[in-house]
């Protein structure tokens, strides 16, 4: 069952790009003619509707909570742990609308998804060339800039570790925020990996649960703050951290309560320090 499962998840996948190819066209050509409402349209109704497509074929079942946390008054950069190849169709179906995602190189060279992706605003990353990386992260910067939101998974790669954890995040996204003065949205992402990878790479019915966090504030970080930035991006791990759900029957409460009681700190290491002294 896994097996046709799989089949018929590439077939939907490349068989709804092939279906709607002159939908592809028509918008490729407003964007050349900048009708970018007429590719805002399209783009807002097509491809919600194909990774929606993408979990239902598959027997995936979405539960989203926290959508009132995404800011409504300006662009944010979406913060995400990954796991799962299926973190990317999850997130265009259950963000406020799709947004730009930074997507490995490989992705670039997907046959009419990559048309698609470049229509949607995502930027491609070279994670072995520094300053191909550099340059991704100032093409993002300059979309947040022009007042769109963007997804990034700081990690860089799938968190293979047990549910709950999360890898490495590196400090782009907070400095993509930082630059932009957009606030950080953290997104908590449990399940995708048992849909796919840890089925042998076959497609597996199973919940995923996505819980948007409350954003965190860098508007009018002073220079002194930015400076922090190699401790200050860890921020967003540790909320998604406790966001995650516990496998079932693991449920630990005193990780709820934690979550729901963190605030981010933008103070500087040594007056926390000072504070927690006084206390």
């Amino acid at each position: 069952m896994s097996i046709l499962r799989t089949i018929a998840m590439f077939v939907y996948l490349f068989g709804y790009m092939i279906v709607h190819y002159g939908v592809l066209r028509r918008a490729e050509r407003a964007l050349a003619a900048g009708d970018m409402d007429t590719v805002e349209q399209i783009i807002n109704k097509h491809i919600p509707h194909w990774s929606r497509g993408i979990l239902k074929v598959t027997g995936a079942r979405l539960v989203v909570e926290g959508q009132e946390n995404i800011p409504k008054d300006g662009p944010c950069v979406f913060v995400g742990n990954h796991r799962s190849y299926y973190d990317i169709p999850l997130l265009l179906a259950s963000l406020d609308k799709p947004h730009g995602i930074l997507a490995k190189e490989e992705l670039e060279k997907i046959p009419l998804l990559n048309r698609w992706m470049k229509l949607l605003g995502c930027v491609f990353v070279q994670r072995d060339d520094l300053r191909a990386s550099v340059r991704a992260l100032n093409d993002a910067t300059a979309i947040v800039e022009s007042g769109k939101s963007f997804v990034i998974f700081p990690e860089g790669t799938r968190y293979k570790g047990e549910e709950g954890g999360a890898g490495e995040f590196k400090a782009g996204a907070f400095r993509i925020a930082v630059k932009t003065g957009a606030p950080v949205v953290p997104v908590a992402i449990t399940g995708a990996r048992a849909l796919f990878e840890n089925n042998g790479n076959l497609c597996h019915p199973g919940s995923v649960h996505i819980k948007v966090l409350p954003p965190i504030r860098t508007a009018g970080m002073s220079k002194a703050e930015q400076k922090q930035l190699p401790d200050a991006h860890r921020q967003p791990k540790r909320i998604i951290r406790h966001g995650i759900r516990p496998k079932a029957g693991h449920r630990n409460d005193n990780n709820q309560q934690r979550m729901h009681k963190f605030r981010f700190d933008r103070r500087l290491p040594q007056d926390q320090a000072a504070d927690r002294a006084e206390r």
